[in-house]
């Protein structure tokens, strides 16, 4: 059964109380983005007590520094003027559950959703699958804190990624809700 009442019955509500929203200005009030994991168990309007309009937030499953994302958070900067940056990976991510491997080897026995056990992921579909997740970096996560370190290096370094913008990197603990800081990944994020 589709959730698409439920959406729409939602929206309907929020539009009604909507308010003087849509005169909100086009860059975050606040001056700042976030790249955090896509995982439905992270709110970044909470945990980073954020109000809309105040920033950019970035989603993608781990988190991560993929060109996407730094496109995102260059558009950001350049054009909307955002002058600091967060890089929030989670704990308990299910990036950490399966390497490019895995899922390469998910895809090409069938499309169909793999399922979570204790040995990791299995595919239970009866395909057929596709080969062409061989051509994907997936960006799976080996240790949380090195990968917030990575991706915060890659953002530092990038060419189009000026010296001037402190890009500070966290873990969101699922369990307490508290942002726990890597030390590593924000000294490699230091403003030059």
């Amino acid at each position: 059964m589709s959730v698409l009442p439920e959406v729409l019955a939602a929206n309907a509500a929020y539009a009604a109380d909507f308010g003087d929203k849509g005169s909100l200005a086009l860059p975050p009030a606040r001056g700042f983005a976030v790249l955090t994991c896509m995982d439905a168990r992270l709110d970044p309007a909470r945990y980073a007590g954020l109000a809309e309009g105040d920033a950019h937030v970035i989603r993608n499953a781990g988190g991560r520094a993929s060109d996407d994302a730094i496109r995102s958070l260059v558009i950001s900067y350049k054009l909307l003027g955002t002058k600091e940056w967060f890089v929030i990976h989670h704990s308990d991510c299910g990036m950490e559950f399966f390497t490019d491997e895995v899922m390469r080897g998910l895809l090409a026995s069938s499309l169909e959703t793999a399922r979570l056990g204790p040995d990791g992921f299995t595919d239970i579909g009866t395909g057929p699958g596709s080969r062409e997740g061989d051509y994907i970096d997936w960006l799976t996560i080996a240790d949380n804190p090195s990968s917030v370190t990575a991706d915060v290096t890659r953002i530092r370094n990038h060419p189009l990624v000026p010296g001037s913008i402190p890009i500070h990197g966290f873990i969101y603990d699922v369990r307490t809700g508290r942002l726990i800081e890597v030390p590593e990944a924000t000294e490699a994020g230091r403003a030059r």
